[in-house]
C-alpha cells in the first residue's frame, strides 16, 4: 500500500477545511445573543421588536436567546419553532439569493406565522415586493446554505 504524498494530505486537508468554512450557524447571533438579543415571541405579541433581558435566557439551537419577560421565555421555551426567525434569523432576502447576511431586528415582518428578517429596512421593502417567491426560494436555499453544499444557480 503506498502512502499518499505530503502535498496530497495538505490539498485533502485544505478541501476539507474549506468544505467546513462554507457551513454556516445555525442561528445569527452577535455578542448580544440571537437576533442581536431581541425577543422573537414579542414580534408576535407585541407587533415589534422588543430588546430581551439577559434576566429571561434560554439556549437553544447553540444559540442564546433574551426574552423581555418571563411569560415570552416560557413561550418559547415550550414551542421554539414556533417563535424562532426563519432561517436561522440570517436575511430572508439574502438566503433567497443564496446568501447569509445579518440581519436589522426592526426590518421584520410575520407572514402566515413565521418571523422573517432582514438586512435593513431598503432591504425588507425590495423582499415585501414578492414574499412567495422570495420564501419559496430562500427555502429551496436554506438547507444547503447551512450544511455548507449551496451551489450558486
Amino acid at each position: 500500500m503506498q502512502l499518499p504524498r505530503p502535498h496530497h494530505l495538505a490539498a485533502l486537508a485544505l478541501s476539507v477545511f474549506s468544505l467546513a468554512a462554507l457551513a454556516i450557524q445555525p442561528v445569527f447571533q452577535t455578542e448580544d445573543g440571537a437576533i442581536r438579543g431581541y425577543d422573537p415571541v414579542a414580534y408576535f405579541t407585541q407587533h415589534k421588536p422588543v430588546k430581551g433581558d439577559k434576566q429571561f435566557t434560554s439556549k437553544w439551537q447553540d444559540a442564546e436567546w433574551h426574552f423581555a419577560n418571563e411569560a415570552n421565555l416560557k413561550a418559547f421555551e415550550a414551542n421554539p419553532e414556533k417563535y424562532a426567525p426563519q432561517y436561522g434569523g440570517y436575511c430572508a432576502y439574502g438566503v433567497a439569493q443564496g446568501y447569509t447576511p445579518e440581519t436589522d431586528p426592526a426590518a421584520f415582518k410575520v407572514v402566515n406565522n413565521k418571523l422573517y428578517l432582514n438586512l435593513s429596512q431598503a432591504v425588507l421593502k425590495k423582499w415585501s415586493k414578492d414574499i412567495k417567491g422570495y420564501v419559496k426560494d430562500a427555502d429551496e436555499n436554506w438547507p444547503k446554505l447551512k450544511d455548507g453544499s449551496y451551489k450558486e444557480k
